[in-house]
């Protein structure tokens, strides 16, 4: 009935745009702003007299939008550019009442990465996983000056304090991307770091990387639509063995991890589900050295047998190409696949390469001894995207949460440091003191590798001595270990309630 409401509302839109009309006053000037709120500035200039089109104002407004420059006597701004383990830990315990905080990132949520690989096979829900920036951070959805922008940084001007932001768009149907600057007092880059292809022609078009929520929904999505096919009348036995073939690159925690996940599926539902096929599907993990490198002689060991127990074919080789449905090692082998993962390990983006920033050996964001950018003011990076600069005579860290994690909290506490002593605006804290540098400690890692065994290596490096253990035991500990981490008690509920259910009842297979 919109035409009815229509008939009701003109007549008296009209009439009060009369009275307006009669009792406002024309503008004195013809320079006035479109929209102005506290902290932002959308400026452009018309004229009354000229009909400029919608397509040029808007672009006079796209191009001059965003977060001004904080004013005197207001909260300095820090700026988060991501929303990972070190990202969402700096603004988890940065204090508001000093700073206004803005993060920029693509996802409104950060991703507890060590469970990851238990919601492609359904043990967890994906949202279990899942925390939503505004519960790690409450200013950015209840304080006037802080906010969260779903956007990427395309540039970063060091001398004006400024960063470039371009909207995130979703499919061909939705708006043009939104351009727009803020203006920062602390700049952190936190952006986290991508994939290792090797230059591999065929991996990005090709394989899934387990690293986002919806990698792991794309991974169990075809991974269930491959169950069902197989079981279509008139497949033939070879094809049927490509499509069941899961295939993951990469023998990290990452690749053991959803290796052991999925035999474990294999095992405990697909053999009572899918009882035509199971027989075909079956998993194989390549790696081009020893599994888990970073671990125990003894527990790559009992890794090694646990898995090959538990179904997996271990080949030891070199991925040369990838194909729709094979892909070749360097020794000419062919290896069909119906779904192929690839965790190879992770380097920097084509955007922090892009950076004009002083980098660390490797292509990262270079910085010191306090995590600050040198010769850069205001400018931190801390996370996957960061690493010591050769003149600090610091090697580069691992790329692991809990170095971004702890790279966080000690970045929150300078600044909040920063800022009680004064230097929270731009360009105030040259003469303060920072304290203590950062000093990162290893606190041990930990893997599971499905069917209640698991690994836990608390040794501070690969040479040193410390507890490692493996087994039921080791087993109990990651789990525990990793539900006291989960940041909201409201995600501790879910894993714990979806650990149950999937004891007691299976996983679920419905392809949603």
């Amino acid at each position: 009935m919109v035409w009815f409401k229509n008939l009701i509302l003109n007549p008296l839109i009209k009439s009060s745009s009369k009275s307006l009309l009669k009792t406002t006053p024309r503008p004195a000037t013809k320079n006035f702003a479109l929209f102005s709120l506290s902290h932002y500035y959308i400026f452009y200039t018309t004229d009354a007299s000229s009909s400029s089109s919608s397509a040029a104002t808007a672009a006079a407004v796209k191009q001059s939008s965003g977060l001004g420059p904080t004013a005197a006597g207001e909260k300095p701004r820090v700026v988060v550019l991501g929303s990972g383990w070190a990202g969402c830990r700096l603004l988890k315990d940065v204090d508001t009442s000093i700073y206004d905080v803005v993060c920029v990132s693509p996802r409104n949520h950060m991703v507890f990465t060590p469970l990851l690989a238990s919601t492609c096979v359904g043990t967890l829900e994906f949202r279990s996983v899942a925390e939503p920036i505004g519960r790690i951070q409450p200013a950015i959805s209840k304080e006037p000056g802080s906010y969260f922008f779903l956007a990427n940084c395309t540039s970063v001007d060091a001398d004006n304090h400024v960063v470039q932001c371009e909207t995130v768009t979703d499919g061909l149907n939705t708006l043009n991307p939104w351009k727009f600057k803020i203006s920062y007092d602390k700049l952190v880059i936190a952006l986290g770091a991508e994939a290792l292809t090797f230059g591999i022609q065929g991996v990005a078009e090709n394989a899934i990387f387990l690293r986002e929520v919806y990698h792991a929904q794309e991974i169990r999505r075809k991974l269930l639509l491959n169950l069902m096919l197989s079981d279509v009348p008139g497949i033939s036995e070879e094809e049927k063995c490509r499509l069941l073939h899961c295939v993951v690159v990469g023998g990290g925690p990452t690749g053991v991890e959803f290796s052991g996940e999925l035999s474990d599926f294999i095992k405990r539902d697909v053999h009572q589900r899918y009882a035509h096929v199971k027989n075909y599907i079956h998993v194989t993990l390549i790696e081009a050295n020893e599994i888990l490198s970073s671990f125990d002689d003894r527990l790559r060991r009992y890794a090694t047998k646990q898995l090959m127990k538990s179904g997996v074919r271990l080949v030891r080789g070199i991925v040369k190409d990838v194909t729709p449905q094979k892909l070749i090692l360097n020794d000419g082998t062919e290896v069909p696949y119906g779904l192929l993962v690839w965790s190879t390990g992770v380097g920097p983006s084509s955007f922090v390469k892009s950076l004009e920033l002083p980098k660390s050996p490797g292509g990262r964001i270079g910085v010191d001894e306090w995590l600050r950018v040198p010769s850069v003011q205001d400018i931190f990076a801390i996370g996957d995207c960061s690493g010591y600069v050769e003149s600090t005579g610091r090697p580069v860290l691992p790329a692991l949460a809990q170095v971004a994690e702890r790279q966080g909290k000690y970045l929150a506490s300078l600044l909040n440091r920063l800022g009680k002593a004064g230097g929270g605006q731009a360009n105030s804290a040259k003469d303060i003191e920072l304290g203590d540098p950062f000093v990162y400690k290893h606190l041990g890692s930990m893997a599971t590798l499905g069917r209640f065994k698991a690994l836990v290596d608390l040794r501070q490096s690969k040479d040193a001595k410390g507890v490692s253990m493996a087994g039921f035991v080791s087993w109990f500990i990651w789990r525990s270990a990793y539900l006291t981490r989960v940041i909201s008690w409201r995600n501790r509920f879910y894993v714990a309630v979806n650990w149950a259910t999937t004891f007691v009842f299976g996983r679920d297979i419905s392809r949603i």
